[in-house]
């Protein structure tokens, strides 16, 4: 390459880049971890010059986050990922969600949202078709209310996915405050092949949290079938990395929508699907019947709850004292069928009858909603043993009935 990039010079090649178009954008398709079927996508910076030469990521990224440039870089991929989803929706073509990355220099941006939602309507993509990733390392940005700043672009309609998960110092406690929709993990993470047992580990413990907040998990840098075998037993939804498909321009991009790529595979689909992955599935269909699930233990009087996605009220507390769990559930029941529910859910009167035998108890009651109606309300404890313990457990299953 006849021209050497360094801080002098960096700002001004990259305006010029800029003008003559040679950013263009690369895109590393994200596929299902089960069908192997183009999911989504990841927009990509590459840089090449006018003489031919392709530059590496690698060479201009970390100056231009460091001069602080990386914003304008941001930006200018975001207009082209919104200018290339434009076009094939208005040519009918087929379209999956595409993440572009942003620096968490721009959580320090005054109404990033505002421009990401005007950015958006300015080429007419719906908000389904963008995400918005941010590295973990925005999290832990001083100064800054992150927590405001994410919910603000949630609250604009993109879906948030949290990159770069365990690279550096990941905090659970950010992890789980801020709204995000996606959980990348790390391709650090797997420089093992998923062959080491603390490695293995950490990742199904990762994947576990990410699965009971909700989140969609995505394992970067996945190179081998070894990788592939053990993510798929941790429940991972989707897949990005070299095994699948490199970063590809956008014609190519474009012909692999078009064809449906689907990666074939010697393993049988039934064999290849783990216990794990069965397990969400069957705690998914749960919670869509039941949209009320509190795991308790009797003999140490306390509870959590699992699910309370739209219940007829959100006011229960999410984990805490089991017999204050039944004062406050009485508190919101019709006047004459407070005391019904109290007496059905006693929990000296519960253990007592686990004892003799006893497996479930069953009550329909009256309700007040969110919005001031009463509703009845099914609700159903199932006794059991803690397998580790003598402790008595029970898990509460509630529904709305007609």
């Amino acid at each position: 390459m006849g021209i050497e990039i360094n801080k002098d010079n960096i700002a001004e090649l990259i305006k010029n880049a800029f003008l003559n178009h040679e950013i263009k954008v690369y895109y590393q398709p994200k596929f299902n971890a089960v069908n192997c079927r183009i999911q989504g996508a990841e927009a990509l910076a590459r840089w090449q010059m006018s003489d031919g030469v392709m530059i590496s990521p690698g060479m201009f990224v970390p100056l231009l986050e460091e001069l602080g440039l990386i914003v304008e870089l941001d930006w200018y991929m975001f207009e082209e990922t919104c200018r290339f989803i434009s076009s094939e929706l208005k040519a009918n073509r087929k379209m999956v969600t595409i993440s572009a990355n942003f620096s968490r220099l721009h959580a320090k941006e005054p109404q990033f949202a505002k421009k990401l939602s005007e950015t958006a309507d300015k080429f007419g993509v719906p908000r389904k078709y963008l995400e918005v990733e941010i590295t973990e390392s925005a999290l832990a940005l001083e100064g800054v209310d992150i927590i405001d700043f994410v919910s603000s672009i949630k609250d604009a309609g993109f879906a948030i996915s949290i990159d770069d998960f365990g690279s550096g110092l990941s905090s659970l406690n950010f992890v789980k405050d801020v709204p995000a929709t996606e959980l990348k993990i790390d391709k650090s993470l797997l420089s093992h092949n998923c062959e080491n047992e603390k490695e293995r580990i950490v990742l199904e413990a990762i994947f576990e949290f990410a699965h009971r907040l909700n989140m969609t998990t995505v394992a970067e840098g996945v190179e081998t079938k070894e990788q592939l075998g053990f993510l798929r037993t941790c429940g991972c939804e989707l897949i990005q990395g070299f095994l699948f498909a490199k970063p590809m321009p956008e014609d190519d991009f474009r012909n692999a929508l078009l064809e449906a790529v689907e990666i074939k595979e010697t393993d049988d689909i039934l064999i290849a699907q783990s216990s794990a992955t069965a397990t969400q599935l069957l705690m998914n269909a749960v919670f869509e019947a039941f949209p009320l699930v509190i795991m308790s233990n009797l003999t140490r009087n306390s509870f959590y709850m699992m699910a309370y996605d739209n219940f007829s009220t959100r006011s229960c507390p999410s984990t805490g004292i089991y017999t204050e769990l039944i004062v406050h559930g009485a508190s919101t029941m019709y006047p004459d069928d407070q005391k019904l529910f109290s007496d059905t859910f006693d929990i000296n009167d519960q253990i007592a009858a686990y004892e003799r035998g006893e497996r479930t108890r069953r009550v329909i009651t009256r309700q007040l909603g969110d919005d001031g109606i009463y509703r009845r309300i099914e609700t159903t404890n199932y006794y059991m043993k803690n397998p580790n313990s003598d402790d008595i457990l029970a898990v509460t299953l509630s529904r709305a009935v007609e």
